[in-house]
């Protein structure tokens, strides 16, 4: 029997989904978190063969214990993984320190979290990204801004989402930003005006993909966030041309395998020298995880298929049809969110009853999630491009 340890596998809360999947799957499924097991939701405890709560998944050393005393009382572990971008260098480290073969070690933990480490992975790539530098001082980052020009992105090297970023537009911006306290280092790129796209995949033992998806997100998380807009994107019923070859290219040069990936990139709508014309693609960053929120259910209304039983396939290695599923009938699979404080053009009532027969889910945001994904989001899946559109108009036009 195959041993997979799933690290926090209460948070986030999809990580049930793929223990149901694994587990029906014949798969022992062993947890290790910082939940209390009476906590665990009554699914998440039917699908755990065995949990090992830990303090503080932080604590290198009680995670280790955990994984130590599950792999004596089953045998071997032979997946461990948290699909969480947060853990993805415990991940990694419990990998090479118990021998696990079926996913990354720490030798390519800093090219996959650290975003000054990407760069040369993109160029190897042949994927153009945007220049660059470490903030160190408000000289050096007021000399880059010289050279690339206004705006500036800041953010934290090791980081996840828009979370602690800035936009700085001008000296007085980068002076009062270096001024500042940082806990963390940061980077500060180039401004790119482009579509914000993601690739999205579940690759195989060989680094090839056995499901895709193009992801559209307009506007961008980080907007979203410093703007305070709500958040409207979607699944495309296609690849856009050249984001299959941008991504797989993507994937092959970091060497990853036996996961999901979410690579991020921008489509120029405007040439930029030395990154390309208008149309071409540029790599933004990696997360070699499953896209976050509720995106992975969004493949599933997009595709009327089952992503997470594409990834057990992937364990098991058994073929029961689920990539083939997920390739047989794309379509447009669309999040809009609202959120509470604001006044909207079409009251909720309307809005259910206009796409009642196209909703396939309708929820609230934890909290944690709310500033970037809203409060309450709506999700359809329609073949129409033009419905698609509308649907997001009508969810999010503010009165």
């Amino acid at each position: 029997m195959t041993n997979f340890v799933y690290l926090s596998p209460a948070f986030p809360a999809i990580g049930v989904n793929f223990c149901e999947h694994l587990a029906r799957a014949g798969v022992r499924v062993l947890g290790v978190g910082d939940t209390p097991y009476h906590e665990l939701s009554e699914r998440l405890r039917g699908a755990l063969t065995e949990y090992y709560r830990v303090d503080s998944l932080a604590d290198y050393d009680q995670a280790f214990r955990a994984v130590a005393y599950l792999s004596y009382r089953h045998g071997k572990v032979d997946w461990l993984e948290s699909n969480n971008e947060h853990w993805l260098e415990l991940d990694a480290r419990l990998r090479t320190d118990f021998h696990i073969t079926t996913g990354h070690g720490v030798e390519l933990s800093e090219a996959i979290k650290s975003k000054a480490h990407m760069k040369p992975v993109y160029a190897f790539a042949g994927i153009p990204t945007a220049r660059q530098t470490r903030v160190t001082d408000a000289a050096a980052l007021l000399a880059f801004a010289a050279d690339v020009g206004y705006p500036l992105i800041a953010k934290p090297e090791y980081g996840v989402g828009a979370n602690d970023t800035a936009r700085l537009a001008s000296d007085d911006d980068v002076r009062a930003f270096c001024d500042r306290p940082r806990g963390v280092p940061y980077v500060a790129e180039e401004f790119v005006t482009g579509e914000l796209f993601s690739y999205d995949a579940v690759v195989d033992a060989h680094g090839h993909p056995v499901f895709e998806a193009a992801t559209r997100f307009p506007p961008s998380i980080l907007d979203i966030v410093v703007d305070r807009l709500d958040l409207a994107y979607r699944v495309e019923a296609q690849l856009p041309p050249g984001l299959a070859d941008a991504g797989r290219r993507t994937v092959a040069a970091f060497g990853v395998r036996n996961r999901f990936v979410h690579l991020e990139f921008f489509r120029l709508t405007a040439a930029r020298p030395g990154l390309g014309g208008v149309g071409d693609w540029v790599g933004l960053e990696v997360n070699m995880r499953p896209a976050g929120g509720d995106t992975v259910d969004l493949f599933n209304y997009a595709r009327d298929a089952d992503v997470y039983q594409v990834y057990t396939d992937l364990v098991t290695g058994i073929d029961t049809g689920a990539a083939a599923r997920a390739a047989a009938d794309p379509q447009y699979g669309v999040y809009a969110a609202r959120r509470d404080w604001c006044s909207y053009a079409v009251p909720r009532a309307d809005l259910l009853a206009k796409y009642a027969g196209e909703l396939r889910q309708v929820r609230r945001n934890p909290p944690l999630f709310s500033p970037q994904m809203g409060d309450e989001y709506f999700v359809i899946r329609t073949p129409d491009a033009a419905r698609a559109d509308a649907f997001v108009r009508d969810v999010t036009t503010r009165a």
